[in-house]
């Protein structure tokens, strides 16, 4: 079975199929033991590879290599991948989707912006006329053999959102994606708009969406959540907390408790799951 097949069978499964937005080797593989989805975030990449935001900086060799660590790493987690706007043309796009089904990738996501880009929750996005949109997301869907495409929209005018979700529905892509949904009653709208269609939700702390939990998105009728950044501020938050107990130590690391303290030993004993012969699977994963 592919894996754009598992992930398609996973999403038509019961409830709301969480995917965790990881952003480095490391937090992949904490990520990886509780659960069996990531979601390759661009803002998480911009951010840890290149030090940027996520205004469209990633070069997609680079993406498409770390993808490539993380299946060789993680054979048997859905991985669902950003690819921005197919890093502009079509021919790229296309090119991108190939590269990244033959290494093993579960998805992509494409999005209508046009450039300069924008994270999905920040002000000042611009969107592609829908039918320039369309051509490039026909031409992913022609490439792809079996992987999992996401098509998403950016717009920010209330009757473009619908119109674009209704159109986006209509094509042969797996799911649609409205960023940005800003309330309950507008996840409900797109729901009804999009028919049968499998939706999306993308929430991102201190963005624009509404904080919901699995059971809250399954009563509405969202069949995938992707989780961006939960991973990545917490090690923002985490780092910043050790660095400044450091200092207010005069430098003397603290006490690493051997039964539940993270330090060298339980460093290692992770990182080593990650070339094991027995990889970690799903079935041994809290999801």
């Amino acid at each position: 079975m592919t894996y754009g097949k598992k992930l398609r069978e996973r999403i038509a499964g019961p409830g709301t199929t969480p995917l965790i937005g990881v952003y480095d080797m490391y937090s992949a593989s904490i990520a990886a033991q509780h659960y069996d989805g990531m979601f390759v975030s661009g803002f998480g990449f911009a951010a840890s590879y290149y030090g940027l935001p996520d205004i469209g900086f990633i070069a997609w060799p680079d993406m498409v290599a770390f993808v490539q660590r993380l299946r060789g790493a993680f054979p048997h987690h859905h991985l669902l991948v950003d690819i921005d706007d197919g890093y502009v043309d079509p021919e790229v796009a296309c090119h991108v989707v190939e590269g990244l089904e033959r290494i093993g990738a579960s998805g992509v996501i494409l999005e209508d912006q046009k450039r300069p880009r924008r994270c999905g929750h920040a002000d000042g996005k611009q969107v592609l006329p829908l039918e320039e949109y369309l051509e490039k997301l026909h031409r992913v869907l022609e490439t792809r053999q079996d992987l999992v495409v996401v098509a998403r929209t950016d717009a920010t005018d209330e009757h473009d959102i619908l119109h674009r979700a209704e159109r986006l529905a209509a094509t042969d892509a797996d799911v649609v994606l409205v960023d940005g949904v800003r309330s309950v009653d507008w996840i409900r709208r797109i729901r009804e708009v999009t028919g049968g269609k499998p939706l999306l939700f993308n929430q991102i702390a201190g963005g624009k969406s509404p904080r919901l939990s699995l059971g809250e998105l399954s009563d509405l009728g969202v069949d995938v959540a992707i989780y961006s950044t939960p991973c990545l501020f917490a090690a923002h938050e985490a780092v910043d907390s050790a660095l400044s107990d450091l200092k207010a130590a005069d430098g003397r690391l603290p006490r690493v408790d051997p039964a539940s303290g993270v330090g060298v030993r339980a460093a290692t004993s992770l990182l080593e799951r990650n070339i094991a012969r027995e990889r970690l699977t799903p079935e041994g994963v809290a999801v």
